[in-house]
């Protein structure tokens, strides 16, 4: 049996939140399998979190040399990842965005997913070359008619297999999106589950958020649970059952590390949307349950938080070249200390950047409960 606070080490470590490790940019992404990248900040922050002396100009490399993509990938969801596993994760969610994004408003535009398999072809052949989101509606538009321009591309920007590509900015890319075609070989086309890539996918799951349940698993990917639970029967060998703190069962790989419950975990702060907060059913890993409806927004935006030993302790935001903490319980003064010295690395890492990082989802800290605020 393994016990709560046991995962949360685990999840930890495999994240490379108990300790920084010196890897380069492409390699750190590939060990935490991928980082949540809806805001163009939050990728460099989760390595900041996690890479020993980690250098932002080298995610911008990798970024323009396309050894690190950013796509539209588990939970529909833009995450970054390393290219080599773009495919196998596309492909391992491939019925969750054929479901999502050829039904509703594509198909209130009148198209079938017959339409989208006709169209994804020539639209990625429009894309061999960076295409802006204007670029790319007007293609649509000449083809399908104005009337079906705005549903089309709402499902086909995220069902098509493409990157997002870079437009500089101080984050690699900015808020008006462009795209390049992933070029990774034949298109998926339909809602069937590819058994060998769902596996893939959990067994790189399991590595990077282990042990978990079969609620994780279908949580982090956004597949349905039966399709997980046939994967890892197909797995049996290649992982292991533990049962958990409520007695349910988990899963693991068999080596995956699992600190002791008194390990360390040095204070971090942690970008909007980073994965260690979405990557669980069971999000009380992490985040303490009374603390969840503060941090995690009723319309899905999840706020800058503090881990102190290892849970969510609060929120953070720049203001007027600081690091203003909000604590949500009475944190010691040795966690503020090793707050405080966290917050002089992460003023240097936005200073060079965007000293003001996050700033539009400022209005959120009046809507929390009044408790200890430090400037750091």
């Amino acid at each position: 049996m393994i016990t709560a606070r046991e995962l949360n080490r685990a999840s930890l470590s495999r994240q490379l939140l108990l300790e920084r490790e010196q890897l380069t940019v492409p390699d750190a992404i590939r060990r935490v399998v991928a980082l949540q990248a809806q805001h163009p900040a939050s990728p460099y922050l989760a390595l900041w979190n996690r890479v020993t002396d980690f250098a932002p100009a080298e995610l911008d490399t990798a970024f323009i040399g396309r050894a690190v993509v950013k796509a539209t990938l588990m939970r529909i969801t833009l995450h970054a990842v390393h290219a080599e596993d773009y495919p196998v994760l596309r492909a391992a969610v491939q019925p969750t965005l054929y479901a999502s994004r050829l039904g509703f408003r594509f198909a209130e535009a009148g198209l079938t997913p017959a339409d989208a398999d006709e169209l994804v072809p020539e639209l990625l052949a429009f894309a061999r070359r960076p295409r802006t989101s204007a670029e790319m509606q007007a293609w649509v538009e000449e083809r399908l008619g104005a009337e079906k321009k705005d549903g089309a591309w709402w499902g086909l920007k995220a069902y098509a297999p493409l990157h997002h590509a870079p437009t500089g900015g101080p984050w690699s890319f900015g808020l008006r999106p462009s795209f390049i075609a992933a070029g990774t070989g034949p298109v998926p086309a339909g809602r069937a589950v590819d058994p060998q890539a769902l596996q893939t996918l959990i067994l790189r799951y399991l590595a990077g958020f282990g042990p978990a349940s079969v609620a994780d698993v279908a949580q982090f990917a956004m597949v349905q649970r039966a399709p997980v639970r046939e994967a890892l029967r197909a797995l049996d060998g290649a992982v292991e059952q533990v049962r958990g703190p409520d007695g349910g069962t988990l899963f693991d790989l068999p080596a995956g590390p699992r600190p002791p419950a008194d390990t360390p975990a040095p204070p971090r702060f942690m970008a909007m949307w980073d994965s260690i907060l979405l990557a669980y059913a069971d999000r009380s890993r992490v985040i303490p349950p009374a603390y969840r409806p503060l941090v995690i927004r009723r319309n899905g935006d999840v706020l800058p938080t503090l881990l102190v030993d290892g849970y969510v302790a609060g929120v953070w935001r720049p203001v007027d070249g600081r690091i203003e903490a909000r604590a949500f319980h009475t944190l010691s003064p040795a966690a503020w200390d090793g707050l405080a010295a966290e917050a002089e690395s992460l003023r240097a890492l936005l200073g060079d950047r965007e000293p003001e990082v996050f700033s539009r989802y400022h209005h959120w800290w009046a809507k929390l409960p009044e408790t200890e605020v430090r400037t750091l």
